[in-house]
C-alpha cells in the first residue's frame, strides 16, 4: 500500500489519526520513533522556526525546501499545511500543490480563511468554488492529494459558529474535500452535530478543553492535530532549562 492509500485509510478507523506535527527533519524524526502513524506540518510552527509569522509570510519556496527534506528523512505518510494556498488564484494554488505531491505529500490542509491586515474568513461559495477548481485540475494531472478543508468560523469566534460550519462542511463536501478540519470546536454537542453532518472524517485541533482522545473517539472523530502546541511546550521547555542554567550558574540543567 502506498503512502497515500494509507493515509485516506487511517481516516477510517475506528480510532482517531493522532497525527504528529512538525517543522523540520528532527521532530519529524522525534514522531517516526515514537510510533506515531502519520504526520503533519504546522504552518505556524515551522514559519516560526525560520523567523516568520503564520499568514503566509514565508515565501513558498523556502516552504518547498523544508517540506523535501522531511520528506526525504522518514518514511511517515505527510501531510503539508498550506494555509490559503500561497496565492488567491486557484490555478496557482493547483499548482503549488502539484509541487508538493512531486516532493511525496500525500495531503494538504487548505484553509476558508486568509489574513491581510487581519485574518477574514473567505465567502463560503468563493472558497467552494476555488477548492471545486483546484480538484479539478488536479484530477486532470492523475494527483492523489487528500485536501483537509479547513472551516474557521470556531477559531474566529464567528456569530453562530456552529450553523456557519454546517454550512461551510456541505459546500465543501459537495466540491471534492476529503476531510473537514474545525479547528478550536471543543463543545461535544457541536462535535456531535458537524460528525452527523458529514461521511467526511471530522478534524479537531489540539486546544485547552478539548475532550480526551476516549471520548472524542465516541464522537467520531477521525483525526487529531497538535496544531503548534507542540512546537511551543518544546520552546518552553528548552527555556526552562536555560533560565536553570543561568540561576544555577551550572550545565547540571542540561542533562536532566
Amino acid at each position: 500500500m502506498n503512502r497515500y492509500k494509507l493515509f485516506k485509510q487511517l481516516h477510517q478507523q475506528p480510532e482517531p489519526l493522532i497525527i504528529g506535527n512538525v517543522w523540520n527533519v528532527s521532530s519529524a524524526r522525534l514522531f517516526e520513533r515514537n510510533a506515531f502513524k502519520a504526520i503533519a506540518t504546522s504552518s505556524w510552527a515551522l514559519a516560526a522556526s525560520l523567523g516568520y509569522a503564520d499568514g503566509e509570510e514565508m515565501p513558498f519556496a523556502e516552504l518547498l525546501y523544508m517540506v523535501e527534506r522531511i520528506s526525504k528523512s522518514v518514511m511517515l505518510p505527510l501531510s503539508v499545511d498550506i494555509e490559503a494556498g500561497f496565492s488567491r488564484d486557484a490555478d496557482v494554488v493547483a499548482d503549488h500543490l502539484t509541487q508538493l505531491y512531486k516532493l511525496g505529500v500525500v495531503g494538504v490542509n487548505l484553509e476558508d480563511s486568509v489574513v491581510a491586515a487581519e485574518r477574514q474568513l473567505q465567502p463560503v461559495q468563493a472558497f467552494a468554488e476555488k477548492l471545486a477548481h483546484i480538484r479539478r485540475r488536479l484530477n486532470e494531472r492523475n494527483v492523489q492529494l487528500f485536501i483537509n478543508a479547513r472551516t474557521d468560523a470556531f477559531l474566529m469566534q464567528v456569530a453562530n459558529p456552529l450553523q456557519e460550519t454546517l454550512e461551510r462542511v456541505a459546500a465543501y463536501q459537495a466540491a471534492g474535500a476529503d476531510g473537514i478540519f474545525v479547528p478550536c470546536v471543543t463543545q461535544e454537542q457541536d462535535i456531535t452535530t458537524l460528525v452527523k453532518a458529514t461521511p467526511l472524517p471530522i478534524h479537531v485541533m489540539s486546544v485547552p478543553g478539548l475532550p480526551a482522545f476516549k471520548e472524542l473517539t465516541r464522537l467520531g472523530v477521525k483525526r487529531i492535530s497538535m496544531g503548534s502546541a507542540f512546537y511551543k511546550l518544546v520552546e518552553k521547555q528548552a527555556e526552562h532549562a536555560l533560565i536553570h542554567l543561568q540561576q544555577e550558574q551550572s550545565v547540571n540543567s542540561l542533562f536532566q
